[in-house]
């Protein structure tokens, strides 16, 4: 044998193949939403909007931050469909409690009652202090993740003073996308009519269905098996005509067992793929084990053969110390590559950070540059705005900002809100004008004198403040750049004393904030 095939055979140690795991992941889709921050010990109100799909839902909420443990949430909401009209996947909704850092906080289901929407109220608690709230469409009532399916956000906050409460108008949160609710086979809740189907027994269904997707039936049979067997005893008390709350008890039963055998089929699952990973890499290793053995085998045969012959010994030595001066050398010029390509990575990755803090920094000034010149417009053009303003009723300037007080003339009489015709060209006008100026933010306040039933009066101004936004909204101003209040009589002007004073009580201000988007 020549000495070329040591040096091959050397090699062969030398070389280690190697090997990469591919992983795939579920992407997760950020959504943005508005948290607000509520003050201590200070009733907040809150409207809800709804999708474009259903324009008709809507709610509010009364928010009180009692403690610094504790905010206290109660909720009312109005003509929102039945869950299962949205698709296969959902059986209820949920209200959440979403944390400037993107924490979902699952606060509580949202019942049914009435036939064709929901009408419902509810009252929670969160430890949180700063949040946003919205309401779900989900498959039962333990999920831990909001679905991608919103029904209602919050809008921006109406204190009781008036006063600005503090948002923060770009908390993002991660919703559930999971390939459950875009996956064709996922099952019907139900077989039979949806609205005579209790809602508890629609979610154990969706519940079950939920732990057979993930896996249940292979890695957590008999807890599978358990929350069936719940889901039948809750139906059979059902179709048995038991009353309502034991339905509702065993199919919350069923429910959690499902969410349970999910849980643990998720975690079952990836522990077999762990093991079967070790597996892979342990046979890797052995096969490596195995060739190393081979190599050492055939050193050995080179080195009988070397000493068999006796004739080329001293070249044949001469020439493996050769080899492995250079194997040595190879090896430190290795490392020393290695050494250098580690800082010139670390040199790289300074450069990178320092390059791009200089781009944030000067993002920043440009952004910073922008909103003093936008600010500086805004002021230059402020008499300006406020002399267009004057030609719908009397115009002050104060620490809320640009007050536009509309006169009594709007309304066909002191005590309705329906418009004179000739106010429908007024607002349309003034309508125009906010359309023009977009970064003024718009609160509507109505106000009344005292003379009449209090629950009447403060309906009126109520409706009048929802009819010139709605006026306002229906010209193509944005809906989050309005706020709109009646407050009755609760903050006269002048005492309800004669009638020169109570015509100045019955008033609509529109209060113009500068807020630069």
């Amino acid at each position: 044998m020549k000495i070329s095939n040591f040096f091959v055979i050397i090699a062969l140690l030398i070389l280690v193949p190697a090997s990469s795991i591919l992983v795939s992941a579920q992407v997760d889709v950020a959504r943005k939403t508005t948290a607000i921050t509520y003050p201590l010990d200070e009733q907040v109100t809150v409207q809800f909007r709804g999708t474009t799909r259903f324009p008709r839902m809507k709610g509010d909420a009364r928010v009180k931050r009692t403690g610094r443990n504790g905010t206290r949430i109660e909720l009312s909401v109005e003509k929102m469909p039945r869950p299962f009209e949205l698709g296969a996947g959902y059986a209820t909704y949920v209200l959440w409690a979403i944390s400037p850092t993107g924490i979902a906080d699952n606060l509580g289901e949202i019942r049914r009652s009435g036939i064709f929407f929901i009408d419902s109220k509810m009252s929670v608690t969160t430890p949180l202090q700063t949040f946003s709230l919205i309401i779900t469409a989900e498959p039962h009532f333990l999920v831990t993740r909001p679905s991608q399916t919103i029904m209602l956000e919050n809008l921006y906050p109406v204190a009781a003073n008036g006063k600005p409460i503090g948002t923060s108008p770009s908390i993002s949160y991660f919703g559930n996308s999971s390939d459950y609710f875009r996956d064709p086979r996922t099952p019907e809740i139900a077989e039979t009519d949806y609205a005579k189907t209790p809602s508890a027994i629609l979610q154990a269904k969706q519940a079950v269905a939920l732990a057979r997707f993930a896996g249940a039936e292979r890695d957590a049979a008999n807890e599978l098996a358990e929350a069936e067997t719940l889901l039948q005893n809750a139906t059979n008390s059902w179709e048995a005509g038991r009353d309502t709350d034991t339905i509702d008890i065993a199919a919350r039963k069923s429910i959690s067992a499902s969410v349970k055998a999910e849980s643990l089929a998720v975690q079952r699952k990836d522990a077999r793929e762990k093991r079967n990973e070790k597996i892979r890499t342990d046979s890797e290793i052995r096969s490596a084990e195995n060739k190393f053995t081979d190599a050492q085998n055939q050193i050995a045969d080179v080195r009988a053969e070397l000493a068999r012959e006796t004739r080329n010994r001293e070249l044949a030595e001469r020439d493996v110390l050769n080899f492995s001066n250079q194997v040595k050398e190879l090896r430190d010029e290795n490392g020393k590559l290695r050494d250098d390509n580690a800082r010139a990575r670390i040199e790289i990755e300074s450069l990178n950070t320092r390059l791009a803090n200089a781009e944030n920094e000067k993002k920043a000034m440009l952004e910073q540059n922008d909103k003093a010149v936008k600010a500086a417009n805004a002021k230059a053009a402020e008499s300006t705005l406020i002399a267009s303003l004057k030609t719908f009723g009397a115009v002050e300037k104060n620490d809320r900002g640009i007050v536009v007080t509309l006169p009594e003339t709007l309304w066909t009489g002191p005590r309705t809100s329906a418009f004179m015709p000739q106010s429908d060209g007024k607002l349309t006008s003034f309508a125009e004008i906010l359309n023009n100026n977009p970064d003024y933010r718009i609160a509507i306040e109505s106000y009344t004198d005292s003379s009449g039933d209090p629950t009447a009066i403060q309906s009126v101004t109520d409706k009048r403040s929802l009819a010139v936004a709605e006026k306002f909204a229906s010209m193509g101003i944005p809906e989050g750049r309005i706020v709109a209040k009646g407050f009755g009589a609760s903050v006269p002007v002048a005492p309800n004393t004669t009638v020169a004073n109570r015509a100045k009580n019955r008033r609509m201000l529109v209060v113009l904030t500068y807020y630069p988007q």
